[in-house]
């Protein structure tokens, strides 16, 4: 918990009220409905990201994760992944940062391609 405290201090807080508005803001258009699920996701995962992993899930794998994670890629994925790979490699060259570098490593992950995966409380 002392982790996540840390975590929102330091701009987690605000980067998960960005991910929330991104996703109300991607949900007004039905065609950017399942783009706002995913930013919700993450955005909750950065909220916790000390309690949460990521894992394959069962219900969506095929031919339509693979077709909406690569439009999520085009769109904006990679930006987004290249941001938290910026932070993580930012904080990993102290000791203290450490822990959270794996944290943005962790974003880095599921905002690549959050399709056909969820984020699950340890």
């Amino acid at each position: 918990m002392l982790g996540n405290i840390v975590w929102w201090i330091f701009g987690g807080l605000m980067t998960a009220v960005e991910y929330f508005v991104a996703s109300a803001i991607l949900m007004l258009t039905i065609v950017g409905i399942p783009f706002g699920l995913q930013t919700l996701k993450i955005g909750m995962m950065t909220l916790m990201p000390f309690n949460m992993t990521i894992k394959e899930s069962k219900k969506a794998n095929g031919f339509i994760s693979l077709l909406m994670n690569i439009i999520w890629f085009l769109v904006g994925g990679i930006w987004i992944a290249l941001t938290h790979l910026f932070f993580g490699v930012l904080l990993a060259i102290t000791i203290i940062g450490i822990p959270f570098a794996k944290q943005h490593f962790k974003l880095a992950s599921i905002s690549l391609t959050p399709f056909g995966k969820e984020v699950v409380q340890k």
